[in-house]
């Protein structure tokens, strides 16, 4: 489903967006944490986007978040 993504530096300075279009991962996501459902996004605002399409760009961010190296400080006992 990662296919579904591409990241051009010449659409949206680089950002990563839908396949195909000019539709950030980002302004998906945003639509996602403000509870719209997929079906809306699709309706109301994005309608070329499919399901899979919304779920690409969830799967994109678990990955990125995933593929992260976190520094957690130890705190003395």
């Amino acid at each position: 489903m990662i296919d579904r993504i591409s990241v051009n530096a010449g659409v949206h300075f680089g950002k990563p967006c839908v396949a195909g279009t000019r539709i950030p991962v980002q302004n998906v996501l945003e639509l996602i944490n403000e509870g719209v459902t997929f079906e809306r996004i699709i309706s109301e605002y994005y309608p070329n986007l499919t399901v899979e399409d919304i779920r690409a760009c969830v799967e994109y961010a678990i990955a990125l978040v995933a593929s992260e190296d976190f520094d957690v400080p130890v705190s003395p006992s």
